[in-house]
């Protein structure tokens, strides 16, 4: 048996049932020589203590079968990270007689009792000590960086690193290798899963035939596009807690072209690392010691519409709104118009004239977008002339310019990029955005138009003069007894009040204007608690202390006033401990604004779809919650006086108060049904994607049973921790419900249930939570006769006595609703 350092056999069985650790039984230094191997149980220690490197297992406590690795580890975090793997695609089976050493050939080997090499570092280099002593050669040491490096100490050459070798994690001091003449381009390989190191299918890197953009790969397919770059700096990243920046950058050194990452020299020292998950998501993250979790700095794609091609051609990611979504370029619509309403966009956009070549053709301006893909670089060109190179080919539909000052790579600092093909892969308000100009073309309609134009001009500008001189007269006369009449109609006409809103019989308080502007600190950015369709919602302070938050009505918003008014005609009529409480509401001029109690843990969504706080949420407060929004959608659909169906039922519009009760807002596109009403019929469907059940989204069929669907998706989101938009790439799921569908057929429930909450659930715990799910999926069954009505969801929640039935086979069609959109 190779030598342990200092290892007893207590130690061994102990180390043998640890599942995944970063505390070590018996820390060595951080130097690896030949004659000393390493043993599983003992570990190598950077100097400063940050990283550890030794053997360890991914798997879970419960696992019947354990695999082994080798890899570099955060030392000094209680939650372990590995950021790198040896033997990823050669795993360890049997601990009892491995280990790994530096070899007579300057190899690290891992290899077992019988000489059988499990995993080696292959450096071809054989260093011959010429010494008659037993002097060493080569030694390996774990750095302070986390690098683990081979070096001669003859003449302190590096023979091997590990940073050479990335796995899924780019550390600072890391470079990642995108160009060269002679070396392999290098790429960040996600795990397989979340317990398998194996290389997953999801890559990140460079595209190898063009150096101007990134890749998330899934395989050989794209999955996500970075921006062009623009500059030698790639991307920023300021973290106030710390007053140090995060930079990503571009270098050209010699042959080769890398993208560093890492912070200034002399920064204050934190743990940050770029990460691609198994999942395919690429997120730079930082340890926050005080609540002992990563925060994600960035992430992509951060929604399903930021993936590649998702919007399809002549199609755009519009970030600007709250949920991103789909749009067509101006001149542009949708080509699958039923598509395109129930989130099926790969088909995009087609132009609303026939494409022509004229003389007159020009350019539309889109400004900050991530320019599409699939584009030709044309090189030294200044602005005018790569305008003019598009303008004079009939075949260039778009063109893009930068000039790259302060980069240059293969001599040339000017970047004009000319499409001649559909434009594929667009955002808008993308980081790293920039001017699109988009050819457009001139026809005899269009001139036709114009003419038009200029015809029926002249009389609408003697109309809206007409219409001021009346304004103007009735103004200057307000005093007279005979023109006061006509200046209250005019005004009558022009101005509502809350009660005429609502109705003349509903007792509701009104505030002023100027209360609500002193509370908001007049309706400051640092008052926003966040944003909505409807508009802005601040939080302020009465006089009397009173803390509420503010919903202003966007100005000009036709569809907000709309909601507005529905807002305060049902949600006065509510009264249930879990709907959020209507205060009063304030008119002036075109400000219109609902003010509510204020709540303040703010919405559900901000918790467990966040990474850093989805782990205060453990699971007795989310079956709190889940039980909490169950009573209010059965007190809508049931006790109260109206049966009301929510239609836009999804965590943002669940709101946490200071115990972490839950209340539904938003009711502004809530309908009401009469006494003997059990299903209604609408053509403006509205809600949100992923949450609306298939008979609504397709056909706009409404009735309770509308919520359900919708109460499903929330429930599956609040015991996993997963958006409905997920994607599980292990089983080709096309969202959450599809995902969840999947591992119940495989009886894999419980990989379901949010990992940040697994360790602190007791067994009955554990069977609240697979009961949960099992409510969940009976609720959004495909066919609304097959959902369960609330009061039966609220009573099988509350009595655990209560026989769930079966599944039916299948429960969910995802293609007949989303395609492989899945929309969240």
């Amino acid at each position: 048996m190779p030598m342990m350092h200092s290892l007893s056999v207590y130690a061994i069985l102990l180390f043998l049932s640890w599942p995944f650790s970063s505390v070590p039984l018996c820390a060595s230094d951080h130097l690896l020589v030949p004659g000393k191997p390493l043993s599983p149980g003992s570990v190598l220690v950077s100097e400063d203590e940050v990283f550890a490197l030794g053997f360890f297992s991914p798997s879970s406590s419960n696992s019947t079968k354990k695999h082994y690795y080798v890899g570099i580890w955060y030392n000094d975090i209680p939650k372990c990270t590995v950021v790198w793997v040896s033997n990823r695609a050669a795993p360890i089976t049997n601990l009892s007689s491995v280990n790994l050493a530096v070899t007579s050939s300057s190899d690290i080997v891992i290899s077992d009792s019988n000489g059988r090499v499990l995993w080696r570092t292959n450096n071809n280099i054989n260093i011959i000590n010429s010494s008659l002593t037993t002097a060493i050669s080569v030694v390996a040491m774990l750095e302070n960086t986390g690098n683990f490096i081979l070096r001669s100490l003859a003449d302190g050459a590096i023979l091997w690193q590990s940073f050479d070798q990335p796995t899924d994690t780019l550390l600072p001091g890391m470079n990642l290798r995108l160009s060269h003449n002679m070396h392999p381009l290098q790429q960040l390989v996600a795990w397989k899963g979340q317990q398998d190191p194996a290389p997953g299918v999801f890559s990140y890197g460079a595209d190898p035939n063009n150096l101007l953009q990134s890749f998330i790969w899934n395989g050989s397919r794209p999955h996500r596009r970075s921006p062009v770059w623009i500059n030698y700096l790639l991307r920023l990243y300021y973290m106030d807690m710390f007053k140090s920046t995060i930079y990503m950058a571009l270098h050209h050194a010699g042959d080769e072209v890398y993208m560093s990452f890492g912070m200034p020299t002399g920064s204050f020292a934190v743990l940050v690392r770029m990460n691609i998950d198994y999942s395919g998501k690429v997120t730079v993250l930082s340890w926050e010691s005080n609540m002992s979790v990563w925060r994600a700095l960035y992430a992509e794609p951060e929604h399903e519409c930021n993936t590649y091609s998702y919007c399809g051609p002549y199609g755009y990611c519009d970030n600007t709104e709250i949920i991103p979504v789909c749009k067509c370029l101006d001149g542009f619509e949708p080509r699958d118009d039923k598509g395109w309403i129930v989130g099926r966009f790969l088909q995009g956009c087609r132009r609303k004239e026939v494409r022509r070549c004229t003389h007159g053709d020009g350019f539309l301006t889109f400004s900050g977008m991530k320019v599409p893909d699939k584009f030709l670089h044309v090189p030294n060109k200044s602005f005018d002339e790569c305008t003019e190179e598009c303008k004079s080919n009939c075949s260039c539909v778009a063109y893009a310019y930068s000039s790259m000052s302060n980069m240059d790579i293969d001599g040339d600092d000017t970047r004009c990029l000319v499409w001649m093909g559909d434009l594929i892969d667009m955002e808008n308000n993308a980081q790293g955005g920039e001017n699109l100009y988009v050819r457009t073309y001139v026809l005899q309609g269009n001139l036709r138009k114009v003419k038009t134009i200029k015809m029926v001009l002249p009389f609408v500008s003697s109309l809206l003069i007409f219409v001021c001189v009346v304004f103007i007269w009735a103004y200057v006369n307000r005093g007279n007894h005979a023109s006061k009449g006509v200046w209250q109609r005019i005004m009558r006409v022009y101005s509502r009040t809350c009660k005429e809103l609502v109705d003349s019989n509903t007792e509701f308080p009104i505030l002023r204007f100027r209360t609500i502007v002193v509370a908001t600190n007049n309706f400051s950015e640092s008052s926003i608690l966040g944003q909505g369709g409807f508009g802005n919602v601040y939080k302020g302070k009465l006089e009397d202390g009173k803390d509420i938050a503010v919903k202003r009505l966007r100005v000009g918003s036709v569809q907000g006033e709309m909601e507005f008014k529905n807002e305060i005609v049902l949600v006065t009529k509510l009264q249930h401990r879990n709907m959020v409480k209507l205060l009063a509401c304030s008119i002036h001029e075109d400000e219109k604004l609902l003010i509510y109690e204020y709540l303040p843990n703010g919405s559900l969504d901000s918790f467990i779809f966040n990474d850093t706080r989805k782990s205060l949420l453990n699971w007795p407060t989310r079956f709190k919650i889940i039980t909490g929004v169950a009573s209010g959608l059965l007190y809508l659909h049931q006790d109260s006086r109206l049966t009301m169906i929510h239609r836009d039922l999804k965590a943002s519009n669940i709101l946490l108060d200071a115990e972490m009760d839950p209340k539904i807002s938003d009711f502004g596109t809530a309908r009401i049904f009469s006494v003997n009403e059990k299903q209604g019929h609408t053509n403006r469907v509205v809600g949100t994607f992923g949450y609306m059940s298939p008979e609504y989204a397709m056909e706009g069929i409404i009735s309770v049973k509308s919520d359900v669907y919708s109460f499903g998706v929330l429930l599956l989101e609040i015991v996993s921790g997963l958006k409905i938009c997920t994607t599980s790439p292990s089983t080709h799921s096309h969202n959450l419900i599809d995902h969840a569908c999947s591992l119940q057929r495989d009886g894999m429930l419980s990989n379901l249930v949010d990992p940040s909450i697994i360790e602190g659930c007791s067994p009955d715990e554990a069977d609240e939570a697979l009961r949960c799910i099992h409510i969940g999926l009976l609720s959004v069954q495909n066919n609304p006769n097959a959902r369960p009505l609330m009061s039966w969801v609220v009573e099988s929640l509350d009595n655990k006595a209560i026989k769930l039935p079966q599944l039916k086979e299948p429960i969910y069609f995802g293609y007949q609703i989303y395609g492989s959109d899945g929309l969240g």
